[in-house]
């Protein structure tokens, strides 16, 4: 594969909700288009019920495309998408290890030869040690390590990953921030992140889409040109708080009901 590769092509996507009592139907989200490349890191940020997450759902097959088309690229092995969710979703009767090799159980795999193929995604989450362990017996930032490790073992072109650190404390999510570039940069997958945070969003990303409110479309795809690797010191840069003011001036107009209807450009 190369650079140029796309992972992902989302042409004219529109979604609608419908009222099970009148069918009325509520357009979410409206003609959306994006282009993702193979290797990329893109984060989607927008006011709360603009179609960030539905649109995530979409791609994983959750929900319906109503209108539009979305093709991903389909890997010679492995699978063509995993899931990360704000909850962990761990099994909590099962170990870790158990848990990290759910997916390739799943599809059949021995259970002794699933358990060694988790092996090197626990260790590169940094949970070597805990692979007997059980979820309580783990911190909310460990407990999100391990559902990456179990979404990376089953080897998925895109990562979709939907605010992921959301229900973890500040400082544990700035480490697991850093975790997750330190993952991302080893594991080498395209990644397609949801998030609230504005700061989140342009540390981990190579590209920030902005979306609209209701019904969600795009305002402005901003490439994030700060160097890699980045440290966590970086969010204090004159650089890094510019591009903070730029999204954070697009969306403030949209958490107005009066918001305009018309897209930016960047």
């Amino acid at each position: 594969m190369t650079d140029t590769q796309i992972a992902l092509d989302a042409r004219a996507v529109q979604f609608y909700y419908e009222d099970p009592t009148t069918h009325e139907r509520l357009l979410a989200i409206e003609k959306m288009d994006l282009e993702i490349n193979v290797g990329e890191f893109v984060s989607i940020v927008g006011p709360s019920g603009c179609g960030k997450s539905t649109f995530l759902k979409i791609v994983n097959g959750l929900l319906p495309t109503y209108d539009g088309e979305i093709s991903v690229l389909e890997p010679d092995h492995g699978r063509a998408h995993a899931m990360v969710f704000q909850d962990s979703a761990l099994f909590p009767w099962y170990s870790i290890v158990s848990n990290v090799a759910y997916g390739l159980t799943c599809q059949g795999v021995p259970k002794k030869e699933a358990h060694a193929r988790a092996m090197p995604f626990i260790e590169m989450v940094g949970l070597t040690g805990f692979e007997t362990k059980y979820p309580y017996q783990l911190s909310g930032g460990m407990q999100q390590r391990a559902n990456l490790a179990r979404a990376l073992t089953v080897d998925p072109e895109i990562l979709l990953m939907d605010e992921p650190f959301a229900a973890l404390d500040a400082q544990t999510r700035e480490l697991m921030q850093a975790e997750l570039l330190r993952i991302w940069h080893q594991a080498q997958k395209t990644v397609l992140f949801i998030t609230h945070q504005i700061d989140e969003a342009i540390y981990l990303s190579d590209r920030v889409i902005v979306m609209s409110a209701r019904p969600g479309r795009i305002l402005a795809d901003i490439r994030v040109d700060l160097p890699r690797p980045r440290e966590l010191k970086i969010k204090r840069s004159p650089a890094f708080v510019a591009l903070t003011d730029q999204i954070w001036s697009l969306i403030t107009p949209q958490l107005h009901d009066d918001a305009p209807a018309t897209g930016v450009a960047s």
